[in-house]
């Protein structure tokens, strides 16, 4: 069970065109920057935008949505945890040599 913290969130899930990690926007829409993600500071409005991203899953646009714990600093929301600090990063295999991948 996740624990549940203090700390500002934002919701996040995967395309399911195409895989990629997607930010819940104030328009409720999606994007690939956690930076146009909306950041929630209070239970009821993270509970409204995991049921707009439920509904968007329920139309097969994404996939697992859930809220993440961030930072809110000056160039945006910056997830706390490594995992989503990496998925806000993108695909870490782009980091790698054309020989190594």
């Amino acid at each position: 069970m996740a624990r549940v913290t203090d700390a500002p969130k934002v919701v996040t899930a995967n395309r399911l065109q195409d895989g990629a990690v997607v930010w819940l926007t104030p328009a409720g829409d999606w994007s690939i920057r956690v930076q146009d993600a909306q950041v929630q500071t209070e239970n009821a409005p993270v509970e409204a935008a995991l049921a707009i991203a439920r509904a968007s899953a329920a139309r097969q646009e994404v996939v697992d949505p859930y809220a993440v714990d961030v930072a809110v600093e000056a160039a945006g929301p910056r997830p706390l945890k490594t995992r989503e600090w990496i998925r806000a990063a993108g695909p870490s295999i782009d980091a790698l040599p054309a020989s190594a991948a």
